[in-house]
């Protein structure tokens, strides 16, 4: 792939200046950057969906693209198809055949000169379902069914019935299925258990075609990629590394430091000879030569004077309450809800639990069966069929969704903020210390990326000032930075927290103290073998 002279700005704010690259065909590559650097943008650039000011993105050879997103789009969700049929629509195998047959029947009517270009147009149409394989198509979309661990019965639902785990891992299997010649991977594994990360891994380790892959996950890139592609928000630039991230990691430092003592050897040499051009300039004939062949020498020195990036600043979260909650903050009983109000079953059935003040309450069970289901009945965007939702007098709910419902993705990110009483300055300063500056504040929320999203979903979180913090999946789309800094404020946090959570280390930081299994609802002290177990078993539904 070749990037050549690529310039890209949203408004003011530039994300790409006048990028130059040659990255070799069929590599597997990292793309890594902090949270807004581009790296979703440039996926959509490659794509052809997301339009660049000047310069180009092409490729050696012709390239069949399958992306993965990672956030599944509402489009995708709400196809009213069952999963196995979404998932043969991977290859056009049924189209092409189709339209082969119709031709040949076409050619049993048509005159010789039309029968000869609607031969030449089958054969076209046959080259290209033998790449598909129609033959054995069927056989290696099991195989990839049973080894990413989806459930025989869920492919025979709707896809618009899915939780957001389930869509994103059948997502992920189509995409593997699709056979194309270059994979573009946005957070892949933010769904995957243990043992399907595995096969992921093993399978994209060992796939014939491209892989570039965007993720936090380094144990994941370090398997996996053999370049990686650096950008750097600071100068708006890319940069090709060789080796695992682990190994650009330290490529990085080493430069850094490295320039930063060339720098501070610079500038004493620097101020050395400013030293001298001050004392002898307006000397005698003598001194003023010496003052005048240091000050050339200074010149040169700015001139090819090193250049250090300013580092970047991180996150300044701060959460707390505002006042402290009942010693009860909520009770749950009998609590019975299903979508299909038809179906026999229920998703949650007669759940029953409280929560003291204090408690760190984690909620764990394999995908689909009701876990952010839950949070959404109890902060009231889903209202049960029976049972009670009882909260104390004083308790003030902070929600942070999965996918960042509670963001308006139509409104700039000032607008927001607006229901926090905040003044213009003060929404400023508050958008400043999670690392939103300029022109970034006008921009509407749907530009910004998943992490960005996630940034401000948690500002709007700290300004709540909540007692009680109910919390889907906080680190999804976070870099490894940010995802410290929010697990630092939480564990301090005074307040009561109700949490889904896939990530173990996470959620062994924050000093959990009991934990829920769904869908049985049975209660149990925090143990790091059950969540390990849930971890595992993730995404096995």
């Amino acid at each position: 792939m070749l990037v050549k002279n690529l310039n890209l700005l949203f408004g003011l704010n530039q994300v790409f200046e006048n990028v130059n690259i040659n990255i070799p065909d069929g590599k597997k590559i990292g793309i890594v950057g902090v949270n807004g650097s581009g790296k979703t943008t440039f996926f959509k650039a490659i794509l052809g969906i997301q339009e660049v000011d000047s310069g180009n993105i092409s490729f050696f050879n012709k390239m069949r693209i399958s992306y993965l997103p990672q956030i599944i789009t509402d489009e995708v969700s709400s196809l009213d198809i069952s999963v196995f049929e979404y998932l043969l629509s991977g290859r056009p195998i049924a189209k092409l055949q189709k339209e082969i047959e119709d031709l040949y029947v076409k050619s049993t009517i048509s005159d010789e000169k039309e029968v000869i270009k609607i031969l030449q147009k089958i054969n076209r149409l046959q080259q290209e379902l033998d790449y598909w394989e129609p033959y054995s198509a069927e056989e290696e979309l099991l195989k990839l069914i049973s080894s990413m661990h989806i459930d025989d019965a869920l492919l025979d639902q709707k896809l618009c019935t899915l939780s957001g785990g389930q869509k994103s891992k059948i997502a992920f299997v189509r995409l593997l299925y699709s056979k194309p010649d270059l994979l573009l991977l946005d957070e892949p594994t933010n769904h995957l258990d243990s043992d399907t990360k595995e096969f992921v891994t093993n399978y994209l380790k060992n796939y014939p075609g491209g892989v570039y892959i965007i993720s936090h996950d380094i144990d994941f890139l370090d398997a996996i990629v053999d370049k990686v592609l650096f950008l750097d928000k600071r100068t708006h630039s890319m940069e090709l590394f060789d080796g695992n991230y682990t190994k650009f990691q330290k490529i990085l430092k080493e430069r850094e430091l490295f320039l930063e003592k060339q720098a501070l050897l610079q500038e004493r040499e620097r101020q050395r000879l400013q030293k001298v051009v001050d004392k002898y300039i307006h000397g005698n004939e003598k001194k003023a030569r010496i003052a005048k062949d240091r000050q050339k020498k200074l010149e040169r020195l700015e001139k090819n004077a090193v250049v250090v990036e300013k580092k970047l600043k991180t996150a300044n979260i701060a959460i707390d309450q505002e006042r402290e909650s009942t010693k009860h903050p909520l009770v749950i009983k009998d609590l019975c809800f299903k979508y299909d109000k038809k179906a026999k079953r229920n998703l949650l059935y007669k759940i029953n639990f409280d929560v003291s003040r204090g408690e760190r309450f984690l909620i764990v069970g394999e995908n689909g069966v009701g876990k952010s289901t839950l949070l959404k009945l109890i902060v009231g965007e889903l209202h049960p069929d029976s049972g009670d939702i009882v909260f104390g007098d004083k308790t003030d709910i902070g929600y942070y969704a999965q996918e960042h419902e509670q963001l308006s993705l139509d409104e700039n990110l000032l607008d927001n903020l607006n229901d926090f009483n905040l003044t213009d300055n003060e929404k400023r300063g508050a958008l400043g210390k999670f690392l939103f500056f300029g022109d970034d504040l006008f921009k509407k929320v749907k530009y910004l990326s998943p992490g960005e999203r996630a940034r401000l979903a948690i500002l709007k979180l700290t300004l709540k000032k909540a007692n009680f913090l109910v919390l889907d999946e906080p680190t999804n789309h976070l870099d490894p930075e940010t995802q410290k800094i929010v697990a630092n404020n939480l564990k301090d946090f005074p307040g009561t927290m109700i949490l889904v959570s896939h990530n173990p280390n996470f959620v062994k930081y924050l000093g959990m103290s009991k934990i829920m299994i769904l869908p049985e609802g049975k209660i149990t002290y925090y143990e790091d073998d059950i969540v390990e177990k849930y971890h595992h078993l993730n995404c096995q539904k």
